[in-house]
């Protein structure tokens, strides 16, 4: 089992070598920089001068580089030094801004992601074993509204009913009588209160998609013959259910970590955007408005990371769990 994660992990290295250089071509494919859409603004602050001033900045950040010598330069840094580069709109290490923002982006992940898990996996299960039943149908019904509706849109419904309903205001990470004040108890439950409607928002669409499959992966196991010969034999139902048929059907949704990480990251942005949460989501959206290449380019190679990461957990899982899968 170690030499499998050894081997794994050494895998990741060129695939996270190469997915650096797709993502920092790609947030350089625009036209243009940050630096040429601040044209007039320079123009107002240096006058004819601004040309000039322009041509000092683009060679102090090395924008006139080869697009390879500018990726060397960029990702050697962050190996041997951490430096994720300078923000360009911010004017100060990106560093900095991750060092801000990914504490939240990754509590709010991972809090998504096992609320995720705590309530799709007994309803999936439930769906199954009760086909067909009012509970599956509401169940059924609810999978498919949840598929269905933008984060965005479900963010701003929720925002009005929990306004409505409890009085509360929930965008932004704190309400504005405690953004300035020290940490007390009353400040951590107003931090609770606002990510219980970011993590509900992005939850939704992943905990839908694993009472789907969930609920189609335990129906096509029920349906076998040593279900029969387990229920012949008089094995209670529950060992049936759970010892049996789950840790078979389960194998599948293990598998799905690897892409269910990225997408409740990229789910938080949108989530961020529109609730106004200090994450990576606003960073991100930020810099790709401001062509800020290096934040852009950082927060994609830490989802990046994410996505590769997932699938490793999700392959070591696996083979835990499935004595079939072989490690060499």
């Amino acid at each position: 089992m170690l030499t499998y994660v050894i081997r794994r992990i050494l895998y990741m290295i060129p695939t996270v070598i190469i997915i650096s250089i797709i993502a920092f071509a790609t947030i350089q494919a625009p036209p243009g920089d940050f630096l040429t859409s601040m044209l007039n603004q320079f123009q107002e602050q240096y006058g004819s001068a601004a040309q000039e001033q322009i041509t000092i900045l683009r060679d102090q950040y090395g924008l006139d580089l080869p697009f390879i010598q500018q990726y060397f330069l960029w990702i050697t840094n962050i190996i041997f030094d951490g430096d994720f580069g300078r923000s360009f709109a911010e004017n100060r290490p990106v560093s900095d801004i991750l060092i801000e923002r990914i504490p939240l982006t990754i509590s709010i992940t991972m809090v998504t992601l096992l609320f995720t898990w705590l309530v799709a996996v007994p309803i999936g299960v439930f769906s199954a074993v009760r086909q067909y039943s009012l509970l599956d149908y509401i169940f059924t019904l609810f999978a498919f509204i949840g598929c269905s509706i933008p984060n965005f849109l479900l963010a701003l419904v929720l925002m009005y009913i929990f306004y409505e309903a409890f009085g509360w205001s929930l965008g932004g990470l704190f309400s504005t009588e405690y953004q300035a004040e020290p940490w007390s108890v009353g400040k951590v439950i107003d931090l609770l209160q606002h990510m219980v409607l970011p993590i509900i928002v992005i939850g939704t669409a992943g905990t839908a998609s694993l009472v789907r499959v969930l609920r189609s992966l335990m129906l096509d196991e029920l349906g076998k013959q040593y279900v029969k010969t387990a229920r012949a034999k008089g094995l209670s139902e529950r060992i049936v259910i759970w010892k049996h048929v789950f840790k078979i059907a389960v194998g599948p949704i293990v598998s799905t970590v690897g892409w269910l990480l990225p997408s409740l990251i990229s789910g938080e942005m949108i989530t961020s955007i529109v609730l106004n949460l200090p994450t990576t989501g606003t960073a991100m959206y930020n810099a790709l408005l401001n062509q800020d290449i290096y934040v852009s380019g950082a927060i994609v190679l830490i989802v990046s990371v994410f996505t590769v990461f997932g699938t490793l957990l999700s392959d070591i899982l696996l083979a835990a769990l499935d004595p079939r899968i072989r490690y060499d």
